[in-house]
């Protein structure tokens, strides 16, 4: 996980010619948009990503081409092994990035307030509503914000985020969580999924959920092996070329 805040994260400033070859495909997205503060979150969240990404795989971020989902998840072209999530809040810019499975991250104000009438509706399972009802006053809110952040984390992860109802599904809300659970308390996942929430400065709450899809870890991440050689040749023999680059994924 990575993280920046915007009022210094500031890649506009770098000029329009080169955010426009940062920005690469998502350049005419930046220019639709209107309103000062959006598109400068935009900016500085793809090239915080594009910058995270090419740390990772060991190529220059102006190679790192970010594409997206059918429902909007960003993702890395070309690299299959490398998933990401991306999350904004109160000026605070989020990136995660994993080799084990598909992930999702989410950060909210520490201030923000969420305990009140119609947890049930909206936001809390049957299990997670008595235990929350169980802390004491002072603690409810902190642990529904916590909830809050983790099915955020794991919506997204899912690649169904809002689409999938906070209710259908559940954590501990007053200890570290260790699986995904029924709206009665029992496990869901069975260890599938790495759980995490944690404070940032006091100031936020954020959250992480990483699969594991059982394929384990991708230890190489580099560009020449994380590419898939056949389609680095395909697309070779449709230019003409006759040997392959020296190092796909920089050069393509």
């Amino acid at each position: 996980m990575l993280f920046a805040h915007q009022d210094t994260w500031r890649p506009e400033r770098a000029g329009l010619p080169r955010l426009r070859v940062l920005l690469g495909r998502d350049w005419e997205r930046y220019l639709e948009l209107t309103h000062p503060q959006v598109r400068g979150r935009f900016a500085a969240s793809r090239v915080l990503l594009r910058f995270a990404a090419a740390a990772a795989l060991g190529v220059r971020p102006e190679s790192v081409e970010i594409g997206y989902g059918l429902t909007g998840r960003p993702q890395l072209r070309g690299y299959d092994g490398v998933h990401v999530s991306l999350s904004h809040t109160d000026g605070l810019l989020l990136v995660g990035l994993a080799t084990d499975g598909a992930i999702g991250v989410d950060a909210e104000p520490a201030t923000r307030t969420l305990y009140g009438p119609g947890l049930d509706r909206h936001v809390c399972t049957p299990y997670e509503l008595a235990r929350i009802e169980a802390l004491p006053l002072a603690e409810r809110n902190p642990a529904v914000l916590r909830l809050w952040t983790l099915k955020e984390a794991y919506s997204k992860a899912r690649g169904l985020g809002l689409r999938f109802p906070f209710t259908d599904f559940g954590f501990t809300p007053d200890q570290a969580p260790e699986d995904v659970l029924r709206p009665d308390g029992t496990p869901a996942s069975m260890g599938r999924w790495l759980l995490r929430t944690s404070s940032l400065g006091g100031r936020y709450t954020l959250a992480v959920a990483v699969e594991d899809a059982g394929f384990g870890r991708t230890a190489d991440t580099a560009a020449r092996t994380a590419l898939d050689p056949a389609v680095v040749d395909a697309v070779a023999a449709a230019l003409g070329e006759e040997e392959r680059p020296a190092v796909a994924g920089e050069e393509w």
